[in-house]
């Protein structure tokens, strides 16, 4: 019976292709007897089963307290409290002394100490930030964190000595620890004991969503400058505080591709990266392909990937003085796959990264001092560069938002960016800018490079094929009002520049007839999400009113909120009020009397009441993930709702009287039951109200819901023509129709409810689509229409452009007692657009009294 049981084993431990030590790094390595080895630890051979993330935390605090060339510190916690864990790895004597060292390194960054060669150039060390599996369902390269931490923990050999000499090595073994905990769960429990390599099997094929992405189903490769998730607000304050030299990102993509590294597409780097990184990046290069050809292993460079978007992990680094390098590993998806190229193996996958992780310890060994040179260079040109340019700053302002403004002053100062408060009024190009409402974001400063690519308004490109967006213009996309300045000059600003400072109120509100505050602040939702939610009654004005407020006269613009002393039903409403307005910096003016001195008073029909919404968010296969992922990340962040996420196929099991919204992202429906669409008509007549862009809109418009046609993708690509071209012309014919992402200007009706809290009659939105409502031909249904000239940023082919000049951006219409809108775009596009998501909800709390016939 033993001798069965030990043969049984024999095949279980075979038919999970366990790959020793000896198997990543060979047999001439040796390594510290001290130092556990992943397998001590786990009990598995990496490679063997997907390393949980909480697994790979204990590894590497085992290893830090193991070894003394490993320090291990928690910089911050994802939205699902895991912690995000950094090792600092150096020279013992060196790691002693480690924050005289980052202090040492800065120094050469910002010029001081610049000649000083004796310490800042021949001894001083490279920095390396590692980063691993940014996406969480391409875990070979946290899994390859495991063996890079031990090597360089343990190793007894001639290059980690030397390595830990010459570099101060920052490793960052999860990007992703919320997405990476999904998948090692979905990979694991989905595993055979006897692998399947069918890429058709479940192990192979995640849910929706899949756990690409964090929390909230974002991508976090693209935060990288956004700065909207606690996983990227931590990673960017070490890189920040650390400005390493080099930066590599390790990811994975489809199965039947090899291995890329960069560089990429060589046309479609950013203006802004300097051509010497390019030339590191190809001398770097050169160490991959020597090792990955050592090995017999298959890859490509120049091709696929691009450096253009400035805010994903590889190139983010290039516009601060760091060399960003992207890997993308063929994905076994799962334990083992067959693939074209033969049948892949997660341990291989695992194997490929490790080995260019060696390729980048050598290149930058070999590359220390000009990588170091090069840094020093890159920050001391900033001034140089900035009194060539004939732009010499940007003023930005959001009157009547000063939350809006402190958000995007926050990533501004997130990124070592340095933005300084109007003391005086200004006006630039007849455009006014208030005092203490409106910035300075002077260009002469370290930062210059990153300064001009997030103010960038580029629209004309050598290469007009995007991996990415290719217009982000965070200005544009806070809709804040701002424009370039040819001169600082006569501008009175404070001496010091903006950072954080509390913001609660400290209003102490007495008993009065009535209650209001206005729609403009970006919180202003929030607050009165929480009063409905405390059961305090709250209507809105639909018109604008001028009322007394302690014996002076107040304005109130449309959209503000009321609170009436006469229709509050808790005795203690006061006290509420108190607690919830004290949360919020926004002001609560307290009204003498219903009657006004100018415009509607309070006790008119145009004080409409407001309910608390209660939303059904459609998910599902049908649906993006990312798109679902940001409405209820800004509805949970930004509004205090939860939404309910429903997947479609469980629609008919729901009964939609239970909800007052129902939100369509972007999606194909075309496949919902027939059943359910014919309740979906019923309840919007009973008084529903439905929000839907992209594929949303196109769904609603198809079941006649929404009034109003559209021009498909199919539609927009059928304007070009295609005479004459050849089979070689498909790529260039593709990246003309496309549209990757791009920001665009529309005409707004100021008197709409859906554009309350707007101070102007412009609101740029983001389109990375091809998808255009048309033109409603009846009155009071455009909310919104694309400009004549509408592109503000990014590329977008004339043929493109003249097809949405004119077009409709937002409809709004009734439907029976219910409502119907609809954008052409995503007004919540990856979390940061604080300036088109406000018509979302206001949508939610103002679609019941939208009042327009679509006939």
């Amino acid at each position: 019976m033993r001798r069965i049981l030990l043969l049984l084993l024999t095949v279980f431990a075979s038919s999970l292709a366990a790959q020793p030590l000896s198997y990543y790094f060979g047999d001439e390595v040796q390594f510290d007897p001290k130092v556990p080895t992943p397998a001590s630890i786990l009990g598995y051979e990496v490679g063997q089963w997907h390393v949980r993330h909480d697994q790979l935390v204990y590894y590497m605090r085992e290893l830090a307290e193991h070894s003394d060339r490993v320090q291990m510190q928690t910089i911050g916690y994802t939205h699902e409290q895991r912690p995000l864990v950094m090792l600092t790895i150096a020279a013992p004597e060196r790691l002693a002394n480690i924050e005289q060292v980052r202090q040492t390194h800065l120094a050469r960054v910002t010029g001081e100490g610049k000649g000083s060669s004796a310490t800042t150039t021949v001894t001083a060390p490279a920095v390396m930030y590692m980063g691993y599996s940014v996406h969480g369902n391409e875990p070979s390269g946290s899994n390859a964190a495991l063996l890079v931490a031990y090597y360089l923990a343990a190793a007894q050999d001639q290059r980690v000595e030397r390595l830990l000499q010459e570099t101060v090595i920052l490793l960052d073994p999860s990007l992703n620890p919320d997405g990476l905990a999904r998948f090692a769960n979905w990979a694991n429990s989905n595993r055979a004991m006897v692998p399947n390599a069918d890429p058709n099997t479940r192990e192979h094929n995640e849910n929706w969503p899949s756990s690409r992405s964090n929390h909230y189903w974002f991508d976090l490769n693209r935060d990288w400058l956004l700065l909207q998730h606690p996983e990227s607000q931590a990673r960017i304050a070490q890189f920040q505080r650390w400005q390493p030299n080099v930066l590599t990102d390790f990811h994975e993509m489809g199965p039947n591709s090899t291995f890329f590294f960069q560089p990429g597409i060589p046309s479609r780097k950013n203006p802004l990266t300097p051509d010497e990184n390019v030339d590191l990046t190809k001398a770097i290069a050169e160490h991959h392909a020597r090792i990955l050809d050592s090995h017999d292993r298959l890859y490509f460079t120049e091709e696929s990937f691009d450096d253009f978007y400035v805010g994903k992990g590889s190139t983010y680094p290039d516009v601060n003085g760091s060399v960003g390098i992207l890997f993308e590993q063929g994905s076994s998806r799962g334990h083992v796959q067959d693939t074209i190229n033969g049948r892949l193996e997660f341990p291989f996958t695992i194997k490929n990264q490790l080995l260019t992780n060696f390729s980048t310890f050598d290149a930058v060994l070999e590359k220390r001092q000009q990588l170091l040179d090069y840094q020093q260079d890159f920050f001391a040109q900033a001034s140089q560069l900035a009194d060539k340019d004939k732009i010499k700053g940007y003023v930005v302002g959001a009157p009547k938002d000063p939350t809006r403004l402190r958000y995007f002053l926050s990533i501004l100062a997130q990124h070592q960016i340095d933005a300084y408060a109007l003391q005086e009024d200004a006006t630039v190009e007849k455009q006014q800018f208030a005092a203490q409402s409106s910035y300075l974001v002077p260009l002469s400063q370290r930062q210059y490079r990153l300064i001009k690519a997030i103010f960038s308004e580029q629209q004309n490109f050598v290469d007009n094929t995007f991996y990415d967006v290719s217009g982000w213009t965070l200005a544009h996309a806070f809709n804040l009002e701002f424009k370039e300045l040819n001169s600082v000059r006569g501008l009175d600003v404070a001496a010091q520049p903006w950072s954080p400072s509390s913001s609660a109120s400290q209003q102490v509100l007495q008993p009065h007839y009535a209650f209001a505050f206005e729609w403009f602040d970006y919180h202003a939702p929030k607050l009165l999400t929480k009063l409905l939610q405390q059961g305090i009654e709250a209507r809105v004005a639909l018109a604008p009113f001028t009322a007394s407020s302690d014996g002076q006269s107040r304005e109130l613009a449309a959209g503000s909120i009321v609170i009436a002393a006469g229709l509050q039903q808790r005795d203690d409403w006061l006290r509420v009020l108190n607690q919830v307005s004290a949360e919020f910096d926004i002001d609560v003016h307290g009204i003498d009397s219903g009657l006004t001195s100018r415009g509607v008073d309070l006790g008119s029909r145009q004080l409409a009441p407001v309910q608390l919404p209660k939303v059904l968010l459609v998910g599902g296969k049908q649906s993006s993930q990312y798109e679902v992922g940001e409405l209820w990340y800004y509805l949970d962040r930004h509004v205090g709702l939860t939404p309910s996420i429903i997947e479609a196929d469980e629609l008919t099991k729901v009964d939609l009287n239970n909800y007052t919204h129902i939100v369509f992202a972007n999606g194909r429906y075309a496949s919902l039951a027939k059943s359910f669409k014919a309740e979906l008509h019923t309840w919007v007549r009973n008084g529903g109200v439905i929000w839907s862009h992209k594929g949303g809109a196109q769904f609603l418009a198809d079941e006649q819901i929404l009034k109003a046609s559209y021009l498909s993708r199919k539609d927009m690509a059928a304007a070009f023509s295609t005479q004459g071209l050849n089979y070689g012309d498909r790529d260039m014919l593709a990246g003309k129709q496309r549209i990757a992402g791009a920001i665009f200007n529309t005409k707004v009706d100021l008197s709409h409810p859906l554009s309350y809290s707007l101070t102007r009659d412009e609101l740029p939105v983001f389109k990375n689509g091809t998808f255009l409502l048309e033109q409603a031909s009846v009155p009071f249904v455009n909310v919104a229409t694309y400009t004549e000239k509408p592109l503000l940023a990014g590329f977008t082919h004339e043929q493109n452009l003249a097809q949405i000049a004119n077009g409709g951006a937002i409809l709004a219409h009734s439907y029976g007692r219910g409502a119907v809108v609809a954008m052409t775009d995503n007004p919540v596009f990856r979390g940061f657009w604080y300036g088109s998501s406000r018509i979302f909800s206001n949508a939610l709390f103002f679609g019941a009294h939208i009042d327009a016939s679509a006939e």
